[in-house]
């Protein structure tokens, strides 16, 4: 049975999504990204684009502003509940880690 289209997110999904938390266009997420994460992430152009895409048809982001080219989006309420969730799913995989490594402590 196929997963449920952003039923989790993937670590990339995530950062973009939560650069979106404010209006920027899509060179402005592929910095953010990067800096936001030290480093540790990173989100290259078709990826971006296509991730965009995805999330303006799911109705997770919407388009705010269009100059030429250049598109500024920002998160829906639908996205941002996406993000919780996503939030709330790692908060709990956490826990779920320093359970069983504290119980092999004991």
């Amino acid at each position: 049975m196929p997963r449920a289209k952003f039923q989790t997110l993937t670590e990339q999904m995530f950062y973009i999504l939560l650069c979106l938390k404010t209006e920027c266009c899509g060179m402005d997420v592929m910095d953010r990204v990067p800096e936001m994460t030290d480093g540790r992430v990173q989100v290259g152009s078709g990826t971006l684009y296509n991730l965009l895409e995805q999330f303006l048809d799911a109705e997770m982001i919407e388009e705010t502003r269009a100059e030429g080219r250049r598109r500024s989006y920002i998160l829906t309420e639908k996205g941002r509940e996406a993000l919780a969730k996503e939030y709330d799913r790692l908060n709990i995989q956490a826990a779920d880690y320093r359970r069983t490594f504290s119980e092999e402590e004991s």
